[in-house]
């Protein structure tokens, strides 16, 4: 077994606009490496604006997008490897993401209680109706939420908050290693976003879950990571422990980003955070 969990080698990503023979190849990703520990539950933050490829490294990790060169592994895998259908349930199992927008996430004329009935079989096994519902209670009550809560209910009938707490609690039905949540709190109610957040330091800290969080958020970045990485234009331009890189940035695009945030503190994250900060940042 590997001690790391995560293993990213140089990985690039080149996508062809206008077609093969006459198209204009455009560079997402450019060379982007780095390690998450076995063991070591951490989040992990990719902060990047729009366009800085944040997004398509974060499909090569969940093994959507292929890497037109580089090596990622998962457990010494190489997910390059990961191609039947047995196999991408075995990465499925300890792999999983929570998307941008929770209400594309579910098909809005199927019940919320059966996408978590069904996907507690598909990991874990059949069992029967009790002993299913059993588990799905479990992992919606780690969220905040209870399955009487959730019973019968579409997608519509509930808040962005509530939903998005319903995908994460469907991802943990798999007890899942490592999971990849890109922009998860964009689409979510500003009152909400900080039960988020928190709930994310809890599936590190009670759970031991490894997070991959993709945001462009400095604030919330700066609340709950433990390391991050800046992108800009595919590539990495600054990289390390999350407090020190976003309380003093080196490199001029991680000054303007840290300068684009113009609201006075870090709301719900202390004074201390505020202070150290230096009241540039907020989490709306």
């Amino acid at each position: 077994m590997s001690d790391l969990m995560l293993d990213i080698c140089q990985v690039s990503k080149i996508f062809t606009r206008g077609g093969v023979l006459s198209g204009q190849r455009v560079a997402a990703v450019k060379d982007v490496s780095f390690q998450l520990a076995a063991g070591r539950p951490e989040i992990f933050a990719i902060i990047g604006e729009s366009g800085s490829g944040k997004t398509t490294l974060s499909r090569m990790i969940l093994n959507i997008e292929t890497p037109t060169s580089g090596k990622l592994l998962f457990d010494g895998v190489d997910l390059a490897t990961v191609r039947t259908g047995a196999q991408r349930l075995a990465f499925m199992h300890k792999v999983q993401p929570i998307f941008q927008n929770p209400f594309e996430a579910f098909n809005p004329l199927k019940q919320l209680d059966r996408y978590l009935f069904m996907t507690r079989r598909r990991f874990l096994g059949a069992g029967n109706q009790d002993t299913i519902e059993t588990a799905v209670d479990a992992a919606l009550r780690k969220v905040g939420l209870s399955l009487r809560e959730v019973r019968q209910r579409y997608p519509h009938e509930l808040s962005g908050g509530q939903l998005q707490r319903v995908a994460i609690a469907r991802a943990l039905l798999s007890n899942p290693k490592l999971i990849v949540a890109d922009e998860p709190v964009s689409m979510v109610d500003a009152s909400l976003r900080m039960s988020i957040v928190n709930l994310f330091k809890t599936l590190r800290d009670d759970l031991g879950i490894s997070i991959v969080y993709v945001t462009h958020d400095l604030a919330t970045a700066y609340y709950i990571s433990d390391r991050i990485i800046v992108m800009q234009k595919g590539n990495v331009v600054e990289s390390g422990e999350a407090r020190a890189i976003l309380n003093a940035p080196q490199h001029p695009y991680s000054r303007q980003l840290r300068a684009a945030v113009l609201l006075p503190e870090v709301a719900g994250a202390g004074p201390q955070v505020s202070t150290s900060i230096q009241d540039a940042v907020q989490i709306q």
